[in-house]
């Protein structure tokens, strides 16, 4: 028999990556704080970020150049305030996650004692060198040493496998206001829906690039804080604008893995399946294009042939040299019965990085009393029309340390919180459909592919719509009529979010950034953020 469990923290976190443990840490020392985490503490987006953390570390760097490299790169509609204080912030969090013990790399031959200093790496869009990295795992070394430093902390509780159902807010409750108390959370070692009751909640849940074909990003990556927000009467902002990465490894037993760009860098070539170049037609700077004009031109030849895949070509150079630069990618190849030495790999873009999300404050705090969002899932204005490289996982931690100095102030004058009811699952039943969900799944994210993906049209837009919301309603069926399970929640979520996408680029009547619509190939002059709220649908 289940029974009814009830838990109270000063601090719900609802997220483990960079944001959610760098926010728990900042926050320990003045509250009692829970983390929510769905898998595993380590699994996440931040887990598997290769390059690393943008901050100005260089005598001859400036946060001014920082700020002008960002605004370009977000095509005219970043916030310039929040790009001016992420960038004028960044050392000072870096220096933070120092003293947490990342281990940035430092120049050779440094003695204990000269100064230290690091070295910086310099990727696209970047005017100086101001990358700080840990080779190029840098995510993992993030990652790995925030949740030591959480899990030896007496007043964070971690709780993992847990997936977060809905927000509770008064309003939910019936009651005066609109505040966050808490969420209903499902225990899947148990498979039971439990409530933790909290004066502050934060979504640190990582974007939603799961509503995608084919991802970079892993399996958890679903959305959850997004749909969850605007459920709660949360305004979301920028959806259309979905970062690709244009080179996946195409293979059944090889999901998530990127090809980096520095194959391209070392001179591979990009080939159709009868093994012809298609880039120098497309650009001048062929493979070496910038990122959504090379994912652009992917997706317009495998649309043109009908072909599942292209292809990453480097097998005109040495062995010895591709197995001494690449020796990660290589090994995995072979392991997948592939030889780049010898033959091309079949390679796909793949949706990356969810540059909108759930609109906040310069603090991080959302359109709701008590809710905050930081990371991915929220948007600052930092990215604007796309996200530039090494911003991502510094926006986590600068706003991380926004949030928690908030919070903070607001602890003194936290309210006693309400009874909050019980989950009722008295009106459902244990599914019998499974393939149900299997198949909404596998529909979801192929017409999400067709018809939302790299290139739109109005048409395809209004195709996708028709289908999200016949989606939706056989989903909200589905769900008051059988218990929850991780498929259903993360489908329900989805579906949420594909809608939310798809009204934010039906609203854009224009191409910018990562947002290319063949109706309307040009910039507006006049543009800014697509903001939408629940209160007009």
């Amino acid at each position: 028999m289940k029974h009814n469990v009830e838990y109270l923290s000063d601090v719900l976190i609802i997220g483990s990556g960079a944001a959610g443990l760098s926010l728990a840490l900042k926050l320990a020392e003045h509250a009692q704080v829970r983390v929510l985490s769905k898998g595993p503490l380590t699994e996440g987006a931040t887990m598997y970020a290769q390059g690393g953390i943008a901050a100005v570390f260089d005598a001859d760097d400036s946060v001014e150049s920082h700020v002008a490299d960002t605004l370009i790169a977000g095509a005219g509609i970043c916030d310039e305030e929040v790009v001016h204080y992420t960038a004028s912030t960044a050392k000072d969090c870096m220096e933070w996650l120092i003293h947490e013990g990342v281990a940035f790399d430092r120049e050779e031959n440094q003695t204990d004692t000269d100064e230290v200093k690091y070295h910086l790496t310099r990727e696209g869009g970047h005017s100086h060198r101001r990358i700080l990295h840990t080779a190029d795992a840098t995510g993992k070394a993030v990652q790995t040493t925030l949740v030591e430093a959480v899990q030896k902390h007496p007043r964070i509780t971690v709780m993992e496998r847990f997936n977060a159902v809905d927000l509770i807010s008064t309003r939910k409750l019936g009651l005066a206001g609109n505040r966050i108390i808490g969420a209903y959370v499902w225990n899947r070692d148990i498979e039971q829906v439990e409530v933790i009751k909290a004066s502050f909640v934060a979504l640190a849940t990582g974007g939603a690039s799961k509503v995608y074909q084919y991802t970079s990003n892993p399996d958890v990556s679903s959305g959850d804080g997004i749909a969850m927000a605007w459920r709660a009467g949360c305004r979301v902002a920028n959806m259309e604008f979905n970062q690709f990465h244009p080179t996946c490894l195409y293979h059944p037993d090889a999901k998530n893995f990127l090809l980096t760009e520095a194959l391209r860098g070392e001179g591979a070539f990009l080939k159709r399946p009868d093994g012809s170049r298609f880039m120098p037609e497309i650009d001048e700077r062929a493979e070496l294009a910038p990122r959504d004009i090379v994912a652009r031109a992917i997706d317009y030849e495998m649309k043109r042939l009908g072909a599942d895949c292209m292809y990453l070509d480097i097998s005109h150079k040495p062995k010895e040299f591709i197995v001494k630069h690449f020796p990660t990618i290589y090994r995995k190849c072979l392991l997948l019965g592939i030889d780049m030495a010898t033959q091309p790999i079949p390679v796909v873009p793949a949706a990356h990085y969810t540059c909108g999300g759930v609109l906040t404050d310069m603090h991080g705090q959302t359109d709701i009393s008590g809710l905050y969002a930081i990371g991915e899932v929220s948007y600052t204005g930092l990215h604007g029309a796309n996200r530039m490289a090494s911003n991502s996982l510094l926006e986590c931690v600068v706003f991380a340390h926004a949030a928690a100095k908030d919070i903070i102030n607001k602890l003194p004058h936290k309210r006693k919180l309400p009874n909050v009811p019980a989950w009722d699952e008295s009106l459902v039943a244990n599914s019998d459909e499974e393939v149900v969900l299997q198949h909404n799944w596998h529909e979801l994210r192929l017409f999400m592919w067709d018809y939302v993906g790299i290139v739109r049209t109005d048409k395809r837009l209004e195709r996708a719509l028709r289908r999200v919301q016949m989606l939706q309603q056989e989903i909200d069926e589905y769900y008051s009529n059988f218990r929850v399970s991780n498929n259903l929640l993360e489908l329900r979520n989805l579906v949420q979010v594909a809608e939310l996408i798809i009204h934010c680029a039906m609203q854009r009547k224009e191409s910018r950034g990562l947002h290319f619509n063949l109706d309307y190939p040009d910039q507006l002059e006049d543009s800014g953020p697509t903001i939408i709220s629940p209160r007009h649908f």
